[in-house]
């Protein structure tokens, strides 16, 4: 199967690359190869790649920052996906897209859970971004899948986990707050990518759901991380409003993998035990990032 993977370079796209090329004829690209942005860009690379298989990962998630910077915020998240779906139309491709939790307002009480038939209504420019891009691609490629996801992190890139350990390894003693009233799972991008390996098998389409199981604050994850990787850390639990963003983040992001789960192919396990997993294969890597980021 002929796969292109856009925004190879990040966290889940270098996952897929990696995963995917084992039993695929897989191309990743990302900026500057390829503009999502760009009408034309997308056509010319596309027409050329000739891919069975589009998957998107690239998205604009500086959330705060989508705030003030609303016109690329929407131009990589509304129209980009919106040109993919276009392009995936006219080439025949199927068209795995990358969404998110922020979708969904949160006003859930926790622990209930959002599925994927429930009402959306996002809080911010990067959740209303998110949710047009989702909507391009119901209308231009409706065989398409429409992954959300959650709190991804990797062993590549930034993430929420590497910051928590090069600011405890900067100062260990010193008092860290970490918000305590926001729910979610972290979800690891290599989990994810196995996941999508497993739906280029299947002919689901549409919303799905792609979390790790279970949930946790921030707080609780951090704590739980870094206590894995035996690492130091005065880490204290705060709330949001101890917290402002620009952003407002839905208090309640956990996920139900509902289809995945209805049709037996879910890959995930929980979230602790990726973690666990997660720490087990990158420790040393992570410590020596972190120590030379501090340099």
């Amino acid at each position: 199967m002929k796969i292109l993977i856009i925004g190879a370079k990040g966290q889940l796209g270098s996952d897929c690359c990696n995963i995917l090329s084992r039993e695929n004829d897989t191309l990743g690209c990302d900026i500057p190869q390829i503009d999502i942005g760009d009408q034309q860009s997308v056509d010319r690379y596309i027409s050329h790649a000739r891919p069975e298989v589009i998957i998107n990962c690239a998205a604009y998630t500086a959330v705060d920052a989508c705030e003030t910077e609303r016109q690329i915020c929407w131009k990589v998240n509304a129209d980009g996906p919106k040109h993919l779906a276009m392009a995936a139309g006219k080439m025949g491709s199927r068209l795995i897209h990358i969404s998110t939790d922020y979708v969904f307002d949160g006003k859930k009480p926790v622990p209930e859970s959002y599925s994927e038939d429930d009402s959306t209504n996002p809080l911010s420019q990067y959740g209303e971004s998110k949710l047009a891009g989702e909507k391009y691609i119901a209308e231009y490629a409706p065989n398409s899948v429409i992954l959300r996801t959650a709190w991804l992190y990797s062993g590549n890139g930034k993430n929420f986990l590497k910051t928590m350990l090069r600011l405890s390894l900067a100062a260990p003693e010193r008092e860290l707050k970490v918000v305590n009233d926001q729910y979610g799972s972290l979800t690891w991008s290599y989990t994810l990518a196995q996941q999508i390996q497993k739906l280029l098998r299947s002919d689901m389409t549409g919303i799905v759901h792609a979390t790790s199981e279970g949930y946790s604050t921030w707080y609780e994850a951090a704590r739980h991380f870094l206590e894995a990787m035996q690492v130091p850390h005065a880490l204290q639990p705060c709330t949001t409003a101890d917290y402002p963003t620009p952003a407002h983040r839905p208090a309640n992001s956990i996920l139900a993998n509902k289809r995945l789960d209805e049709a037996d192919i879910s890959t995930f396990v929980s979230w602790q035990e990726d973690a666990d997993t997660f720490v087990d294969m990158y420790k040393e890597s992570l410590i020596a990032e972190a120590r030379a980021a501090l340099r």
